[in-house]
């Protein structure tokens, strides 16, 4: 029978859209992106995307300046293999394998569970720690896969660091029609959100059900675009683990545009670099490191115009519901205090972090040898991670619509004697093998409990991007952090609700600060 060539015309546009619906058949994952096809790998059930670029490779003269989008490709681009970190030196964590590095480094990786394009998955996006010097996509820690499998769309986005994604510099703001610089690396992450939003439909992924989720700098990174009138509705989720940038200005100079100016005016000397022309010429091997100190966000009028303390006390962040906290052993995983002694206390608090008031130093007691080494773990734990953390709780339950779930990690993993984690207890870093259930990557002596705790911590992340409360079925309750009912989640063996661990000297921070500050925000 021969149909009519109207007909025929439908019917091949109905069977193509039916196909472009569909995800599982295909051995090779395919999707169509706003630049082109792209490729992916199949594994374990999920379709698995690697090297996904998400702006133009920030060469040349593109080089210190926001990222620009991706030039169109015809057919299809294979992307099945992760693509190099962003230029850097050193490991974000140790015992980490050291990444290949290249400039051309704005890519993001994608686990999707959808069998289908139209499935609206909720989406976590990670933005890795490393204290804005180093730091990768492609670390296995990081990989979606376990969290997938729960229900959600993992997205790992790489940014610019150290020099290269923070420098600022006064011919950089000349030639900037904002009239900034600095901050590239917080651009990267701001567009890699922004390319998301219009992208991961292609995915089976909800634009509007989008959740930002940081560790360390990381989470510091969290806390900015919450702050940032750019990154309005690109999120509507928040995650942030042991990190935040809520210090009085007074005690960061540093962060002022004028000030970073006049520090990457020395970096550009440093390197006998007379203009920011002979600076784009440099190779970018020579770019890399702390670069002098320039590895801090700037507060400048394009990215981040007032500090986040100021835009959360003002109300003025971007509302969304939060899950933070910060772990009960941070310092063990950053300072050695194993031969520190009471006599020496100032001395190493002040070789490690700088001069500090009378007042801090006296909350930590430190009479005896013992005593000393227990209060720096202690001091830097609430200085470093601690304070901030309590305080952005305070600050979005105190101005912000959206609630607030709070929690304190206590689980000490078994990480091997002799090892580069040796002894370090619940400790900076320590979270994220529970968080992306991720213990069989190491062969430790983990038990039922640590197994227990990870499938439940990757739940309640899950569950909290999928509908903002992390509370769901077969969990423990996790009650909402008020600033009149300050309840805070133990992340242990077992699972228990508790008050704000270490209050006492978070309140002598609190009253240090507002006294610098010269004016105090909610509950103290």
């Amino acid at each position: 029978m021969n149909m009519h060539p109207a007909r025929i015309s439908i019917t091949l546009v109905l069977v193509t859209f039916l196909a472009s619906l569909t995800l599982a058949p295909a051995q090779t994952p395919t999707a169509q992106t706003e630049s082109g096809v792209i490729s992916g790998i199949r594994e374990g059930g999920l379709g698995v995307y690697k090297g996904v670029p998400f702006a133009a490779a920030p060469l040349g003269d593109l080089r210190w300046r926001p990222p620009v989008p991706v030039a169109p490709w015809l057919g299809i681009r294979k992307t099945d293999a992760f693509a190099p970190a962003c230029m850097q030196v050193g490991v974000s964590m140790p015992g980490e394998t050291p990444p290949v590095v290249s400039e051309d480094c704005l890519y993001l990786n994608i686990w999707t569970p959808a069998k289908r394009v139209d499935e609206k998955l909720p989406v976590i996006v990670w933005i890795y720690g490393g204290g804005l010097v180093n730091g990768s996509a492609s670390m296995p820690l990081y990989w979606g896969d376990r969290l997938a499998h729960k229900g959600v769309i993992v997205v790992s986005i790489a940014y610019r660091v150290g020099p290269l994604g923070f420098l600022a510099h006064p011919e950089l703001t000349r030639e900037s029609p904002r009239h900034s610089s600095g901050n590239y690396g917080l651009m990267d992450q701001i567009a890699a959100l922004a390319w998301i939003q219009r992208n991961i439909a292609c995915f089976g992924g909800d634009a509007k059900n989008v959740t930002i989720a940081g560790q360390s700098s990381g989470s510091i990174s969290v806390s900015i675009l919450m702050a940032s009138p750019l990154a309005k509705g690109l999120f509507q989720r928040a995650i942030g683990e042991s990190g935040g940038l809520f210090e009085p200005l007074q005690l960061g100079q540093k962060y002022l545009l004028a000030n970073a100016e006049r520090d990457g005016e020395k970096y550009a000397a440093s390197l006998g670099a007379a203009s920011l022309k002979e600076l784009r010429r440099l190779p970018a091997s020579q770019l890399t490191g702390d670069g002098g100190g320039i590895v801090h966000p700037v507060i400048e009028p394009y990215v981040l115009p007032v500090s986040p303390y100021e835009a959360f006390a003002s109300g003025n962040q971007n509302d969304v519901p939060v899950l933070i906290g910060s772990n009960a052993e941070e310092a063990r995983a950053i300072v050695d205090v194993s031969h520190g002694t009471a006599a020496s206390f100032d001395k190493d608090v002040e070789r490690s972090v700088g001069q500090l008031p009378p007042a801090l130093l006296a909350a930590y007691p430190h009479t005896t040898d013992g005593e000393a080494q227990q209060a720096q773990l202690g001091l830097e734990r609430d200085l470093r991670f601690g304070w901030d953390m309590w305080t952005w709780a305070r600050l979005q339950s105190g101005t912000g619509k959206s609630p607030v779930y709070y929690y304190s990690f206590r689980q000490k993993p078994p990480f091997p004697a002799g090892s580069v984690y040796s002894g370090w207890g619940a400790s900076h870093f320590a979270e994220l093998w529970y968080v992306f259930n991720h213990l069989d990557q190491d062969p430790w002596q983990w038990t039922v409990a640590d197994e227990k705790l990870a499938d439940e911590m990757s739940s309640y992340w899950v569950n909290f991007a999928r509908s903002g409360n992390p509370n769901g079925a077969n969990l423990p309750t996790w009650p909402a952090f008020t600033n009149t009912d300050a309840k805070v989640n133990y992340l242990g063996d077992p699972i228990t609700v508790g008050d704000v661990a270490n209050i006492n000297s978070l309140r002598v921070f609190d009253s240090v600060y507002t006294a610098i500050r010269g004016k105090s925000f909610g509950a103290q």
